[in-house]
């Protein structure tokens, strides 16, 4: 997909807090204010729910540690492709690429429509299935706006950072503004591991993006010395966020009645300050989300637009309109599958859940052929200099490799539907691969 895409060699010109501050903004998205109540929901205990996200936090560190290593050695702008194509060959990159086009990358943008979707049914509900209308209303009018022109595709990035960051202070002082309710507690599972690994999948969903700010270590001044104390500093700092604003959802909803919650930052507003402190954080975080559609359509696009230079069966996404200087067909087809995603996720009536049913095994077999890689390209290739690499080594990689076997095993066993069609989607495209002429390169 990106091979023909010149390796870059970039300046490091990011201090040690530059690097943090990326992270930071990287990593904190629209998910903390929808998965707290479906991890609450999955653990059955205060405590063990404040566990998971420390546990989310040490586990990132330790993927963003391998991540590190492999970014610093292959700067390339192709990133898991590129890993994968010289640890495994050309037809796992072109499973990946394929993977990325229709389950990995319209799945998390699904993600995100239905958290737009069930914080706007806040502001205007307009029915049973307001959520998905809204997700879909989203997804039309973004696409269209990055098909006309790619500069009315942009939206201010402070405006996005504006509105996390309100939303997230809005959330701390809602809940020191009243008295401590009791906590209560949910019967736990029949069998809670499955619980637990299923609390898990949804914690490592909200830490999502370190592995791309793991990128920047070709970046980062005095790599050796500073990428450990960027990881642990800026990974360290969300995992503080998320606990604490975990602690107050605890505190203020308690663990029960933030179980059974759809909208856990507005039903805590709304007992704060009312319905218009509801519909204050509501909007907030519907901006937010708005921004992050937006952006991954952008990305999205243009990764197909790759897959399409790089194999002749999708010749046609490799087409760059000119005039719009958009990669039209890829941002239509890309418009296409999510849409039809957003049905899906109707049909169960749970559409976020179901959406990290179908991102979540594809997610984990590949982020576990990653951290593979990292052995096989330290055995094929000892002469290439590692300005980075992971410490306690190979203690640090085969824990990660663990924890995504752990967490691939939970997304396939202890997962709805979404799971099922996220794996044939996967499997249809193994089967491409065997038709003569597809997985080589143009």
């Amino acid at each position: 997909m990106f091979d023909k895409v010149e390796i870059e060699i970039r300046k490091q010109t990011l201090s040690t807090m530059d690097a943090v501050a990326l992270i930071v903004g990287i990593v904190i998205g629209a998910g903390i204010f929808k998965t707290p109540s479906l991890i609450a929901a999955n653990t059955g205990n205060g405590n063990i729910f404040l566990l998971t996200w420390l546990a989310g936090g040490v586990i990132s560190v330790i993927g963003a540690l391998c991540y590190a290593e492999l970014a610093s050695t292959y700067p390339h702008a192709g990133g898991d492709y590129h890993y994968l194509t010289r640890a495994f060959g050309r037809k796992i990159a072109f499973l990946f690429g394929w993977a990325r086009m229709t389950v990995i990358q319209p799945g998390s943008i699904t993600i995100l429509a239905f958290v737009f979707g069930d914080y706007a049914s806040q502001l205007l509900p307009i029915g049973n299935y307001t959520s998905s209308l809204y997700a879909a209303i989203a997804i039309s009018i973004l696409t269209i706006v990055n098909l006309v022109d790619i500069r009315k595709g942009k939206w201010t990035q402070n405006l996005l950072t504006a509105a996390k960051v309100i939303g997230l202070l809005a959330v701390v002082v809602a809940g020191t503004a009243f008295i401590t309710p009791p906590l209560q507690k949910v019967s736990p599972s029949s069998n809670p591991q499955s619980s637990i690994g299923l609390a898990m999948i949804f914690v490592l969903l909200t830490f999502g993006g370190w592995n791309e700010a793991a990128y920047i270590s070709s970046e980062l001044r005095e790599v050796r010395r500073n990428m450990v104390r960027v990881l642990l500093w800026g990974i360290g700092i969300i995992t503080v966020i998320y606990f604490l604003v975990g602690l107050v959802f605890l505190k203020g909803l308690g663990l029960t009645e933030m179980s059974q919650s759809k909208v856990v930052a507005a039903d805590l507003m709304r007992r704060a300050f009312g319905e218009g402190g509801a519909k204050f954080v509501s909007f907030l975080i519907a901006v937010s989300a708005l921004g992050a559609i937006n952006a991954t359509i952008f990305t999205g696009g243009r990764t197909n637009y790759a897959m399409g230079q790089d194999f002749p069966m999708f010749r046609f996404l490799g087409k760059w309109d000119e005039r719009s200087n958009t990669p039209v067909n890829s941002l239509l087809l890309q418009g296409i599958i999510i849409l039809g995603l957003v049905f899906l996720g109707t049909l169960t009536r749970n559409g976020f859940e179901t959406m990290v049913d179908y991102t979540a095994p594809i997610f984990w077999f590949f982020f576990l052929l990653t951290g593979i890689s990292l052995f096989i390209l330290r055995s094929k290739e000892r002469e290439i200099d590692r300005p980075f690499k992971v410490p306690f080594y190979p203690f640090t990689p085969l824990f990660f490799c663990g924890t995504c076997v752990y967490m691939l095993h939970s997304s396939l066993v202890y997962t709805g539907v979404g799971a099922l069609v996220g794996v044939a989607v996967l499997v249809t495209g193994a089967i491409l691969l065997l038709l003569p002429g597809n997985g080589r390169p143009r």
